[in-house]
């Protein structure tokens, strides 16, 4: 990333957003000794890797504002306010009952570890951020609705509801607030939100009168209790529309910048016509973003189920290779899944490895860019020192091997110091260990996929012959000249197919290994198992 050609921060888009960012507050006039960026956290439902990823890379905007010298924080702000719309995938059927009902007032489906359920949702949230090292200042919507933290700005919007209604009817073609206010009271008699419609704001008193009718919410019809009734603004028993509520928390909150998923753009585009309009609060700087989907093109959803948590990514990678996940980029759609962990988990040695000049990239944009990505990682405070790198296939090979051992993570430093790649343990090495111990026990060794080979019919028949050779091997794999003999073999084979020893070699590591390089060949597969080296080869055929 580059300005007036020099090169911005530290290269990223992240700094790019910071330098921006403060560039028009200057021109807005507006106090610059605290800023604050904001990151909405649902509580609705399981929160995935997309919803940790709205919070890390506000998280980074405010690493790069605390970089330029500038006093800056991450408000998280959970919506656990909301009403109940539809039951996740997985959670119980009794939850049916509680639709349109405000989550925070939602016993934990779970048990009684929280308050409610939407304080569970949350807390799944806040944990992952804790374990990658987000520091943030948490916001319940609840407490701020309690608090009549948003009062002032409920008083405003709803005060002009008509010029709201026929502007949003303008916007986006929606005519709903035309017949009813944009915010939502607890039902007095049923305890949920939507059914109760308000129709009029008493501006003196600070209450909304409201019916409790029949609404839709999704593709069911929610039925109200027919309960007629006033509830005062300023006792949190109600809360704003989406389409209203984000100005209102830009504002009471101060919030200079949020990023928000493409899912959302019509909410947004409202809410800064609420904000600087209605409010009189020039909106934050915005990042739209794409969303996350799965493997097969369908987004990560809550109600789908297959959404991918950072408890399920901490799991088998480090926080650091989740981090790479998230800050390496910022545009286009994203397609992941655990099984990018283990490329990420390299990727993220690549990157330490050129911070450390003990690779070299010519490219002095992309090497700024690269080592600022790795910096932001490390929460711009990079170790001092590289750690020592081995292959994550690899360690999930050796885990593999041993992988009904109680002293398994010994043997494989064991193994690691047999192929001359260690000479002592490192802490982060043994973490390594484990995480890969766990992706081997449930996972597997998997085929990363045959086109980020490119096999030639060369490498194809050189394959082939390798896998009729190892035959040989079976039951011999104690002797002690095997090793020497099967690296022979390998040397004849490949020289038999045209192929230069290096460049087999390098191919070989690729599929056994996932690395361009790694232990010597011949005692490896003979540890690694005959049997296990020709599925994993065959497999690539």
């Amino acid at each position: 990333m580059k300005f007036d050609g020099e090169i911005l921060g530290k290269g990223t888009w992240i700094d790019k957003i910071a330098h921006d960012l403060v560039s028009r507050e200057q021109k807005l006039g507006r106090n610059t000794d605290l800023i604050r960026v904001e990151s909405g956290l649902g509580a609705s439902g399981i929160p995935h890797i997309g919803s940790m990823g709205d919070a890390v890379r506000a998280y980074g905007v405010t690493l790069a504002l605390q970089n330029l010298g500038y006093k800056s924080e991450l408000v998280t702000y959970s919506d656990d306010m909301d009403g109940l719309r539809k039951i996740p995938y997985g959670l119980p059927e009794y939850l049916k009952n509680e639709i349109a009902k405000p989550v925070s007032e939602i016993s934990d489906p779970f048990g009684d570890c929280h308050t409610s359920y939407g304080a569970h949702m949350s807390s799944l949230l806040l944990e992952g951020l804790d374990r990658v090292g987000v520091r943030y200042k948490f916001q319940s919507g609840t407490e701020a609705y309690k608090k009549n933290m948003l009062s002032a700005q409920i008083d405003t919007i709803l005060r002009n509801s008509d010029r709201l209604g026929i502007g949003i009817q303008a916007m986006i073609g929606q005519d709903k607030y035309n017949q009813t206010l944009p915010y939502f009271p607890i039902c007095r008699n049923c305890g949920r939100l939507y059914v109760a419609k308000a129709e009029r704001y008493l501006s003196e008193e600070k209450k909304v009168s409201y019916s409790c009718s029949d609404t839709r919410i999704g593709n069911q019809i929610v039925k109200g209790c027919g309960y007629y009734g006033e509830s005062n603004i300023n006792n949190g028993n109600g809360k704003l529309a989406w389409k209203v509520e984000f100005a209102a928390r830009w504002q009471a909150f101060d919030i200079k910048f949020e990023a928000y998923g493409k899912d959302i753009m019509d909410s947004v585009r409202i809410n800064d016509w609420v904000s600087n309009d209605v409010l009189g609060y020039s909106h934050p700087l915005h990042l739209r973003y794409e969303m996350f989907l799965d493997k097969i093109g369908q987004k990560i959803s809550k109600s789908k189920g297959n959404v991918l948590t950072p408890q399920m990514w901490l799991s088998y990678g480090t926080p650091e290779s989740l981090l790479l996940l998230l800050y390496k980029r910022v545009t286009g759609t994203r397609h992941v899944s655990l099984d990018d962990i283990p490329s990420l988990m390299d990727e993220y040695d690549y990157y330490e490895d050129l911070y450390f000049g003990i690779i070299s990239e010519e490219n002095r944009t992309k090497l700024a860019k690269l080592k600022g990505v790795y910096e932001y990682i490390n929460h711009l405070k990079p170790p001092s020192n590289p750690t020592k790198h081995v292959p994550y296939r690899l360690l999930v090979q050796q885990g593999l091997l041993f992988s009904d051992d109680d002293q398994r993570v010994e043997k494989v430093y064991g193994r690691l110091a047999k192929y001359g790649i260690i000479a002592e343990k490192e802490a982060v090495l043994t973490n390594k260990i484990r995480l890969a111990a766990n992706w081997a026990d449930d996972h597997g060794l998997k085929n990363d996929g045959n086109s980020e080979l490119g096999l030639t019919n060369r490498d194809r028949n050189a394959l082939m012959e390798l896998i009729q050779g190892l035959e040989d091997f079976k039951g011999k794999e104690a002797f002690d000249e095997s090793p020497r003999n099967l690296q022979s073999m390998i040397f004849d084979i490949s020289r038999r197919n045209g192929i230069g020893i290096k460049e087999f070699f390098t191919l070989l590591y690729r599929i056994l290994v996932g690395a361009d390089k790694g232990p010597r060949i011949g005692n490896y597969v003979l540890d690694l198992g005959i049997e296990r080296t020709c599925n994993l080869v065959q497999s690539y055929l």
